[in-house]
């Protein structure tokens, strides 16, 4: 048997998921999302047989249960990183506040979903946790309350998916609005990334996030030099109106992704899009169709 061919006969590592009572839902996109290959699915009843597994086996994966509480997935998190300290964990939950979820940023939970989720959003993460490389947070929380967040986040496709999911999680908004923002958040995030630190992992941007009763507030600032926004060839907001189009050949040329829409996507998405003189600092703005009272369960500590 020559090398190429026994390289190709053995056996990959396998490495472990562990599910917490997952329902059926949840097991099928746990297990269409894994290669099984190179992946085993362990299933255990609660998170006190979870900690005791994963403190005798490590752990890739780890998927809570939506039967328990987001304070209770952060609990066991904390727990098992004291042990397993680059332990990727999902929590899901059938009801969060943005304290909790807050908390899950601050003990570098990999992502966070609560009721409704779908299944789609559910498998990309699963999937951007088994094939990343090697796994740095990305994520550090500067200061926290439930109604003003202050975060600085590498300059990384992955880690901006999963900032996006942790800002849909946090916005205590209507579906819509909810949606809408988050949606907007990511247009402008991948911006930043992109054309602000050229997708540079060791770069960090700069993410605010704030909650007041008539509105919501995001901040992006980027470690890029800015640009002007009558200037940029290669978004849809410098098209004449003869040439709808012209940016993607520009795009093309440049050798840069499909794309170029999404400031013109955040304008449609809020209410007010502010940059900065240098072009890269940016403010979203979202007010809120109703005044929305803070829910009892939210108070004003810091998570």
């Amino acid at each position: 048997m020559n090398c190429e061919s026994d390289l190709e006969n053995r056996p990959s590592p396998v490495r472990t998921a562990l599910a917490v009572d997952a329902n059926p839902e949840v097991d099928t996109v746990l297990s269409n999302a894994l290669n099984p290959r190179l992946w085993r699915i362990k299933h255990v009843s609660d998170n006190f047989a979870a900690l005791a597994l994963a403190e005798t086996t490590p752990c890739d994966l780890i998927l809570t249960s939506e039967k328990t509480s987001g304070k209770q997935d952060v609990e066991l998190l904390r727990t098992i990183r004291r042990v397993r300290p680059h332990t990727r964990l999902i929590i899901l939950t059938d009801d969060a506040t943005p304290a909790e979820v807050i908390a899950s940023m601050r003990e570098h939970a990999f992502s966070f979903f609560s009721r409704p989720f779908s299944p789609e959003s559910l498998a990309a993460m699963i999937r951007s946790a088994a094939e990343g490389p090697c796994w740095d947070e990305g994520i550090e929380v500067l200061s926290a309350t439930p109604s003003w967040l202050r975060l600085a986040a590498s300059c990384d496709i992955r880690t901006a998916e999963r900032l996006v999911q942790f800002i849909h999680e946090i916005a205590d908004l209507p579906d819509t609005e909810r949606d809408d923002v988050a949606m907007a958040f990511r247009e402008i995030l991948l911006n930043a990334i992109e054309h602000g630190a050229q997708f540079n992992p060791n770069e960090f941007v700069e993410i605010s996030y704030i909650r007041s009763r008539h509105m919501v507030m995001c901040r992006v600032k980027d470690p890029g030099k800015g640009f002007s926004l009558d200037q940029i060839r290669h978004s849809a907001l410098s098209n004449p109106p003869e040439d709808p189009i012209r940016h993607a050949s520009y795009r093309e040329a440049q050798g840069m992704r499909a794309g170029g829409y999404g400031v013109l996507v955040a304008k449609e998405l809020v209410d007010e899009l502010i940059y900065d003189e240098k072009g890269n600092d940016v403010l979203l703005i979202k007010y809120l169709s109703q005044v929305h009272d803070k829910p009892a369960k939210e108070n004003a500590q810091s998570a």
